[in-house]
């Protein structure tokens, strides 16, 4: 090996890419107009994304997210539902994706996560539920915390 030539493994180069992704879906998430949480999603597939999405309403709703009590209405779509969703839309799928997310996901939405064929969430934050990710992790997930960016 030649001294002073630093030499990246594959392990390195995917964490510039995971962090790299995460600022991108925290940039999404500000498109969101929830006022308790902004979250964002991005679906990436062989190096490509294929995906994204943000908390918010339905097509059609207003974009009001909480009720005026400040709770969150209970059809405010999650982040990583939307991108699933817009894949769905599209002539692409989740087969072995990754779903990078600035939130840890719920248990619904880790269902959505599973069944859309999704190998391997990374994730900023995490919920206060861990029940998703326990479920992704038991159901052959690869799942990875990264906390800071």
């Amino acid at each position: 090996m030649d001294e002073g030539v630093i030499k990246y493994s594959s392990d390195k180069k995917q964490e510039r890419y995971d962090k790299a992704y995460l600022k991108m879906a925290l940039e999404w998430a500000q498109l969101s107009h929830c006022k308790r949480k902004q979250v964002g999603s991005l679906i990436v597939k062989e190096g490509m994304i294929i995906s994204d999405g943000y908390n918010g309403t339905p097509t059609g709703f207003p974009n009001d997210c909480e009720t005026p009590e400040g709770e969150t209405w209970w059809y405010v779509l999650h982040a990583e539902a939307n991108a699933i969703m817009k894949v769905a839309r599209s002539t692409n799928n989740a087969r072995n994706a990754t779903l990078y997310l600035t939130l840890s996901p719920c248990k619904e939405c880790s269902k959505l996560i599973l069944q859309s064929g999704i190998k391997r969430l990374v994730y900023i934050n995490e919920y206060k539920d861990t029940t998703g990710i326990d479920f992704l992790r038991g159901a052959g997930v690869e799942v990875t915390h990264i906390a800071e960016i």
